[in-house]
């Protein structure tokens, strides 16, 4: 999709995927609309200011998603939203339960009430592989905020807004990802690993980018877009980002998979794979103009990070987290 004079409202604007996004759309001379980065943290909101000064394309607004009058203000006469906001770091999480409920769903909730009182046109939700059969409370409140932005389609009515999903895997350099803690170990020559047989899938801040803006022109309310993307063993991690360091395997953590899943066997009854995603139909469409795609569905099939037919090998990885360092992306 060609974005060119939209107003788009990006929660979560000064995280990681939000910086990439930022960088993005700026990079498009094409783009002549308005990125309202709505965020918390101040200080991230004025470094993206030094960073990008004088661009007026950018707006910055301090606020939270568990905010409804805040979020509504800034939900006013925006065309997109793009909901990256959420408290990703699990056994934080765990131990700060409610906290995690009030911003990952009820945020969501937030967002969405917002969203229809201001006829917003198209929403979408990033989740997480965590969010496919969690083991812990962070992919449980992810799978939540995806049940609700799906069925927030019923809640229309005569309004055209229209939401939708995106769920993809690790990003790779992100906050919080595996890259950073491995690189900081190597310095003292040691990598802790949990399991040698654990694997992730993987992804670019770029790719997850450019699967949202493409997911804003086919989206019509109500699907979850899966990428087809590789898959990592996260020992050829750990060689790819210091091959000498010596591997002390730790044992798996709690709220820990040995893989993960971005579809179910379950949802793979009302899922239709197409050249370079797979999108999950929803299995309760009350909503007024929702169709199913004409296309046999993948039933029976379950598509998780080791029964994947993409896989990055360690020189691929090697290149790629050298693209991230030298673009200071997630660090």
């Amino acid at each position: 999709m060609n974005l060119t004079k939209q107003t788009i409202l990006l929660t979560g604007g000064t995280g990681s995927f939000g910086k990439a996004f930022i960088a993005h759309l700026l990079s498009q001379k094409t783009f002549k609309g308005v990125i309202r980065i709505y965020s918390r943290d101040e200080f991230k909101q004025h470094a993206l200011m030094a960073k990008y000064q004088g661009d007026k394309r950018l707006r910055f607004l301090l606020g939270d998603v568990r905010d409804l009058r805040r979020l509504k203000r800034a939900i006013v006469g925006v065309d997109y939203v793009i909901h990256a906001a959420a408290l990703k770091q699990v056994p934080l999480l765990e131990y700060n339960p409610f906290e995690a409920i009030h911003t990952n769903i009820m945020g969501s909730e937030n967002v969405i009430e917002a969203s229809l009182d201001e006829n917003v046109s198209k929403v979408i939700l990033i989740s997480s592989d965590k969010a496919v059969s969690p083991v812990n409370l962070y992919g449980a409140t992810k799978m939540v905020a995806e049940k609700i932005f799906i069925q927030a389609n019923s809640y229309g009515g005569e309004k055209s807004t229209k939401f939708s999903v995106v769920r993809y895997g690790n990003v790779m350099g992100s906050r919080g990802s595996v890259v950073p803690v491995f690189i900081s170990q190597a310095k003292n020559n040691h990598i802790t690993i949990t399991d040698i047989r654990m694997t992730r899938f993987w992804i670019t801040l770029e790719q997850g980018v450019e699967l949202v803006i493409n997911t804003l022109g086919k989206m019509k309310g109500g699907e979850i877009f899966v990428p087809k993307i590789p898959s990592v063993r996260i020992t050829e991690v750990a060689k790819a980002i210091s091959p000498n360091s010596k591997i002390r395997i730790v044992g798996i953590r709690p709220g820990e998979k040995l893989h993960e899943a971005l579809i179910s066997f379950d949802e793979s009854r009302h899922t239709r794979e197409f050249k370079n995603y797979f999108l999950i139909e929803p299995e309760f469409d009350w909503w007024a103009g929702s169709s199913k795609v004409k296309k046999k569905p993948v039933d029976g099939f379950m598509y998780s990070s080791d029964n994947n037919n993409k896989w990055l090998s360690a020189e691929k990885i090697k290149t790629l987290i050298s693209d991230i360092a030298s673009d200071g992306a997630g660090y």
